[in-house]
């Protein structure tokens, strides 16, 4: 029993989401010119490698779907596709090379959103559309998030978590 209350609360929380996302991509977008600063370049970065390396692995086909969705991302376009890049790929080096500080790395970049409202609720919204962008956002990715979430001194539920 226990397992089917699980799969239909996954089941709820997805469908919450996908319900959610194209409210969130135009919140974003109206704040575009609010998400410009060094911050928030780095905590967004850090929580598309979080997610990404939420499952324990970066694998390269991986890394490159994300690395893709970066750059398409027009609220990004406010930074140099490269300086994303590169920041990316070093946040999952550093989760790769040695998990925990990675993962303490990682959470430090995410942490710089923290009090600026704005920024760490986009930086969420960034993370549950990453997680979510191959329609399937697994449990690992929702408590990557989560985790991104008390970094920012967020509420998960908020956000439909």
């Amino acid at each position: 029993m226990a397992f089917l209350n699980r799969l239909l609360s996954n089941a709820t929380l997805l469908s919450t989401l996908v319900d959610n996302a194209p409210k969130w991509r135009a919140q974003l977008l109206a704040k575009k010119n609010e998400l410009r600063g060094g911050s928030f370049r780095d905590a967004s970065m850090g929580i598309c490698a979080l997610v990404a390396a939420a499952d324990g692995t970066v694998d390269p086909a991986e890394r490159r779907k994300v690395a893709d969705l970066i750059a398409a991302d027009p609220v990004l376009q406010n930074f140099p596709i490269d300086d994303l890049r590169a920041l990316f790929e070093d946040n999952c080096d550093r989760l790769a090379a040695d998990p925990a500080f990675g993962r303490a790395h990682v959470l430090q970049q995410i942490g710089k959103a923290a009090g600026k409202p704005t920024e760490a609720n986009a930086v969420v919204q960034i993370g549950i559309m990453i997680g979510n962008a191959d329609g399937d956002f697994a449990e690992s990715e929702i408590a990557a998030v989560r985790e991104a979430c008390r970094t920012l001194r967020l509420n998960p539920p908020d956000f439909g978590l």
